[in-house]
């Protein structure tokens, strides 16, 4: 449980801020931050470990996954690297506009990668993460509703060529979902 607080600190750092942070080798950004004026209303804590994880190509171990979205419609699926130098180090894959094909299975098209550090300007003491234009896909197998997650799989390339992986396996306990606000759904559900 201690270790649960410090790792959901840094995911909600990351998700809450306006920029992306960078991972232990600097990545060079060259988008202007965006301003965002959201705030996060559910979200997902999933239990498990990476498979893959690769960030700029280079390969990490990491802590969890967190799935987050926002009152704004946009989703990230936040991962907490596991860096002894850095407990700040967290790669977010965020986009919008996500569909779920049935019950069980969910896309959400990537358009950026959110990047957080020790090394990233701070806001309130915070790292503020950086941001990087990205195209992918991430594609989550299981339903929140009844808090069974199986994997959630994630690949994107940034505008510079540098390539994002994730292959999340769950442990099969219980996802932990918190409902923070009530907002508009921003789902694709075509079983409504």
């Amino acid at each position: 449980m201690r270790l649960r607080r410090p790792v959901l600190a840094a995911i909600l750092v990351s998700l809450a801020s306006p920029c992306f942070a960078e991972s232990s080798t600097p990545i060079p950004v060259n988008n202007p931050p965006a301003q965002q004026n959201s705030v996060i209303d559910l979200l997902a804590l999933i239990s498990g470990h990476c498979k893959t994880l690769k960030v700029a190509g280079r390969p990490f171990p990491c802590k969890t996954v967190a799935y987050a979205h926002d009152d704004k419609g946009r989703v990230n699926f936040a991962v907490a690297v596991d860096d002894p130098s850095d407990e700040n180090h967290v790669v977010s894959f965020s986009g919008e506009n996500g569909k779920r094909a049935d019950d069980n299975s969910y896309e959400l098209p990537i358009d950026r990668m959110l990047l957080n550090s020790k090394d990233r300007p701070k806001v309130d003491g915070l790292p503020v993460p950086s941001e990087q234009t990205s195209t992918g896909v991430c594609r989550q197998t299981g339903n929140f509703a009844a808090k069974k997650v199986n994997d959630v799989t994630c690949s994107a390339t940034d505008n510079q060529g540098r390539k994002y992986e994730l292959l999340f396996v769950s442990d099969g306990k219980p996802v932990s979902v918190r409902r923070i606000r009530q907002s508009a759904p921003s789902i694709q559900d075509p079983f409504r």
